[in-house]
């Protein structure tokens, strides 16, 4: 108690420093632990971008690509797969649900899926979160249209809307357009904080009715185009898409079925577990996470410095101070263990502060950052490794405490009760 308090008297005298160097420690934990937990949230929404799905089947080539372009709308498949080959592979028994997914076109950069019902219930993220619609229905009609949430506020689509999409995926304006055949938004996604919110679905029959009248890629001349009023849902015939989600009956048998259509007779296939290759494509991008960390722990260490230069250099002041307490019997010992305590205390102040400051900014920028930028920053509250930087810090600023205690223990032994100021 005498210890405490002598160090709130003395901080207290020496109010700004003090709160200068509780600042510093402050800011320098909440930058560590906001950045430990934005990566945690990177690597979770990373991984967890699809889930719930056991395999993704797609034309042979690689796992890297064909996740790239399923789950992250980013390239293109080397090759399409015969729907055929997908209408057998989903009626195997031990396989309880599947999603197409028909890729190649474009809306003013923002990818075209075509896809049918089952995207809407069975296609999950983070967990089980399912994806739902904030406004309108799925596309029931030839002609509908369901757009993502960024689509929507980028765009400024509304219900009822007309698009256009363009032949291919650019970054801006396509250079071939459907302008024969517009769709009609009928639906807007919730916001998933994953790249769901940056595409255009339609329908498969959709997909395929927009390149009826195309012939090898080419579009149409005036006396070939087949008027979207002639086009009926019903009439249209699937023949390729470029890869679908798959669902096991047991997780059991996902391993089996990989095999099984890797060894695929008809045609070359590769099935791939989209939760082991997401991991693997983190961990190769685990380098940033370590930048990351580096970064913050440099500002720890910079407020670590900035509390032994605001200690150290109040020295000189305190050296009366110091002279008192060993003329009234305290022992260097005490001297040390008193400046000690104070740096422990101010170190105490800062982390709490700091770990204080990260939940409060974590709770107010959350949804903002969700929204903006898909980092999905829920999940447990305080993790083993924050922990361990929380004690960390702790020690080291401690510590950081010995070097102007041993300085004033040798300073009090010296200056006695003669001190010249």
């Amino acid at each position: 108690m005498i210890f405490l308090k002598l160090a709130i008297k003395s901080l207290r005298n020496r109010a700004f420093s003090t709160t200068l160097t509780v600042i510093s420690i402050c800011l320098s934990v909440t930058l560590l632990l906001t950045v430990e937990r934005a990566k945690r949230a990177a690597e979770e929404g990373f991984t967890q971008t699809i889930s719930r799905t056991d395999l993704i089947v797609g034309a042979r080539s690689g796992p890297l690509q064909l996740i790239l372009y399923t789950v992250f709308n980013m390239g293109n498949a080397t090759h399409n797969i015969s729907y055929d080959s997908y209408k057998t592979i989903s009626q195997l028994p031990n396989v309880a649900w599947t999603i197409p997914y028909s890729l190649g076109d474009g809306h003013r950069g923002f990818r075209v899926v075509g896809t049918n019902e089952d995207f809407f219930k069975y296609y999950h993220y983070r967990g089980y979160q399912k994806v739902e619609l904030e406004q309108g229905v799925p596309f029931d009609k030839l002609w509908d249209v369901v757009i993502g949430a960024d689509v929507a506020n980028k765009l400024g689509y509304k219900l009822g809307n007309r698009i256009v999409i363009s032949h291919g995926v650019t970054k801006t304006e396509g250079v071939l357009n459907h302008d024969d055949k517009p769709f009609v938004v009928s639906g807007i996604m919730k916001p998933t904080g994953t790249p769901l919110d940056r595409a255009v679905y339609v329908s498969l029959e959709g997909m395929e009715a927009l390149h009826l009248d195309w012939q090898d890629g080419s579009a149409p001349t005036s006396d070939k185009v087949i008027p979207k009023e002639k086009i009926s849902k019903e009439n249209i015939k699937v023949d390729t898409i470029t890869a679908f989600f798959l669902g096991a009956k047991s997780r059991a048998e996902t391993l089996r079925l990989q095999r099984e259509i890797n060894d695929f007779k008809s045609e070359p296939l590769l099935a791939i577990i989209p939760g082991v290759v997401l991991s693997e494509l983190w961990q190769g991008l685990s380098y940033i996470e370590g930048v990351l960390r580096g970064i913050s722990w440099m500002v720890v260490v910079v407020g670590f410095l900035g509390m032994l230069i605001a200690l150290t250099t109040t020295l000189n002041e305190r050296r009366r101070e110091m002279a008192i307490l060993r003329a009234v019997g305290a022992r260097s010992f005490q001297i040390v263990g008193l400046l000690v305590f104070e740096s422990a205390l101010l170190t105490t102040l800062g982390v709490l502060f700091g770990v204080l400051l990260s939940y409060v900014s974590m709770a107010v920028l959350g949804p903002w950052a969700e929204r903006e930028f898909g980092l999905y920053l829920a999940g447990a509250a305080f993790t083993k490794k924050e922990l361990l930087y929380v004690i960390v810090t702790l020690v080291g600023g401690t510590v950081i405490g010995l070097i102007p205690a041993l300085r004033a223990q040798r300073l009090a032994l010296k200056d006695g009760l003669s001190i010249k100021i």
